[in-house]
């Protein structure tokens, strides 16, 4: 059986982590936007899990903090889509750019 190297892991974080950032940063539906927050959530997770189970001194103690994470992550797009949805019925549209001034 052939054990997969720890760099093998923390480049994939990275290239996932990189993906999500420019989604975050350039693109302006806001629907994109959250799920490119996930993204780089669970690119953490990776990495967290790679160093808990590949690490100098394994433990539980990275799948727990990766636990943690998820849970914020799952709390942060139920609200981040409710916060989308309200947005959108008052002014029909979810582009990020149409949301620089909270005004009626």
């Amino acid at each position: 059986m052939s054990a997969v190297p720890v760099s093998a892991f923390l480049t994939l974080a990275l290239i996932l982590f990189c993906i999500g950032l420019y989604g975050a940063l350039t693109k302006k539906n806001t629907v994109i936007v959250l799920i490119c927050i996930e993204l780089m959530l669970n690119a953490v997770n990776l990495n967290l899990i790679a160093f808990a189970k590949l690490g100098v001194a394994p433990s539980l103690t990275g799948q727990v903090f990766s636990l943690f994470t998820i849970t914020v992550a799952a709390a942060e797009a139920a609200v981040g889509l409710a916060i989308v949805m309200a947005l959108y019925r008052n002014r029909k549209s979810v582009h990020t750019d149409d949301y620089q001034t909270m005004k009626h």
